[in-house]
């Protein structure tokens, strides 16, 4: 899996990050602001300033490379979750709504990488990351939006920091779940899942105190050539038996298309890696385009969605669980193997996951604060285990794998993966689209902007007021 911190100084955490690469830093950056130090066209500068000439990668990666990168950042728990997802919305409108959200999600994608680009060539930096971008799009933009730019880097690193948080809980109850299944199975007992999680509470917190994150590269590899034999063995269960349409919705409710967007939203938006791997290639320039890296690896991302929310619903139906893994049959020697190497692998992702989550907190607030002090290191140490305890107690809190899919894909990546994109095109090019152009690209990013605040709300709301009935039915 590939992790961005996507939010600091630095412009890309993902595999060469793991391997000890710091990517080069041509500018520096403001104490008061998170945007690069910019430089506006004077007399005796070059008139043309190309950023894709100006970046210093040491090891920049290829084309192929960038789109398994890409491919990795969106496998994971959510494509387990699609048949779940499918089995909210029906499977008619699972498969139309599923490649329309993973349109919009393509399109939203381009307007981002596009305005950076722009703001890149206008403020002649090498490249920014999401909060800089955010910010200086804002300060490009209409002078009622530019006293915003200022708090507009803690908006996004609080979107950041939740969803990667939530990120965890998820993979909390993913592996709690699917030990639970294994144990329960050989012990003849119904253990509450808690219980394993506290089990391998410590365990979190130890892979978590591994600061450089080079040393859990070789896990890494391990892990995504585990998950990538278990969908193989996940498949083979789906199509095992003839595919059936009996007693299958086409159709779902209002409410459970509201949960099937929260899920398809955390399942196919990696938009944290999105710049890191744009900034990090050989030949950047093919990243986007209509037959780009970025169009292949969407075409193949949501293929595989739908085609594993479609065939896993068709299977298993309305006893479908939140994660595809649970309804293998506990009786067989394989699908038991999966349960324990996927819980494995994702285990080993929390690590990486939760990384993010502690470079906000300690990196870009709380080191910030406490200076050169001679207990920083033991003071970090305190912030990833009270980091690694949150997302425990709001996993034993809600231990409820899909309900945790969908709250955090709708709050979280309605605004990162949607609105915000849409609304940075926008100030981009607000003094320099003119006439219906302007028009048109006002129009259609609030259009953009309202399904965005929609989902949000609609999904958000929807996920809550369903935990809120399962727990009142629980007690």
């Amino acid at each position: 899996m590939t992790v961005d911190k996507g939010h600091t100084n630095t412009a890309f955490v993902g595999d060469e990050a793991i391997n000890g690469k710091k990517p080069p830093q041509a500018k520096t950056i403001d104490p008061n602001m998170y945007t690069l130090e910019i430089q506006e066209k004077k007399p005796g500068l070059e008139t043309e300033y190309d950023p894709f000439q100006h970046r210093l990668v040491e090891h920049p990666t290829t084309n192929n490379e960038t789109l398994i990168h890409l491919l990795k950042g969106s496998l994971g728990t959510g494509i387990l979750a699609m048949p779940n997802a499918f089995h909210h919305a029906g499977w008619t409108v699972g498969v139309v709504g599923t490649l329309l959200i993973g349109l919009l999600c393509t399109y939203c994608i381009h307007l981002l990488i596009k305005a950076e680009y722009e703001l890149c060539k206008r403020k002649r930096v090498p490249s920014l990351n999401y909060p800089a971008v955010t910010q200086t799009a804002l300060l490009e933009g209409p002078d009622a939006l530019k006293p915003l730019s200022k708090i507009i880097i803690h908006v996004v690193n609080v979107f950041l920091l939740i969803y990667q948080l939530g990120t965890c809980c998820v993979y909390v109850v993913f592996v709690s779940s699917n030990i639970k299944a294994i144990a329960d199975y050989y012990t003849e007992t119904d253990t509450d899942v808690r219980l394993y999680m506290l089990i391998i509470l410590l365990p979190l917190i130890l892979i978590n105190w591994v600061r450089n994150l080079k040393f859990l590269a070789p896990f890494s590899t391990i892990a995504n050539f585990v998950t990538l034999v278990s969908f193989g063995i996940i498949l083979y269960y789906i199509f095992r038996e003839p595919i059936s349409f009996e007693n299958r919705d086409q159709v779902g409710t209002m409410s459970g298309f509201a949960l099937f967007f929260g899920t398809v939203l955390f399942a196919l938006e990696a938009i944290g890696v999105i710049l890191p791997l744009e900034n990090e290639m050989k030949t950047p320039k093919k990243f986007g385009g209509n037959f780009g890296v970025l169009n292949k690896a969407m075409i193949l991302i949501v293929t595989l969605y739908v085609g594993m929310g479609f065939f896993g619903y068709l299977n298993y139906g309305s006893a479908i669980k939140g994660s595809i893994t649970l309804n293998l049959p506990e009786e067989e020697i394989l699908a038991q193997c999966v349960k324990g190497m996927l819980a494995f692998a994702i285990y080993i992702t929390h690590g990486l996951a939760c990384y993010v989550a502690i470079d906000i907190t300690w990196n870009d607030y709380l080191k910030k604060n406490l200076g050169d002090s001679p207990r920083s290191v033991f003071y970090e140490y305190i912030a990833r285990t009270v980091l690694v305890l949150i997302t425990f107690l709001l996993a034993v809190a809600i231990p409820n794998l899909e309900l945790f899919i969908s709250l955090f894909g709708a709050l979280c990546l309605s605004a990162l993966g949607i609105a915000f994109p849409a609304l940075i095109e926008t100030c981009t090019y607000w003094h320099y689209r003119k006439g219906m152009a302007k028009v048109w690209m006002v129009v259609r990013n609030s259009v953009i902007g309202v399904v965005a605040i929609l989902g949000l709300v609609i999904g958000t709301s929807t996920s809550m007021i369903e935990i809120i009935h399962t727990f009142g039915h629980d007690d």
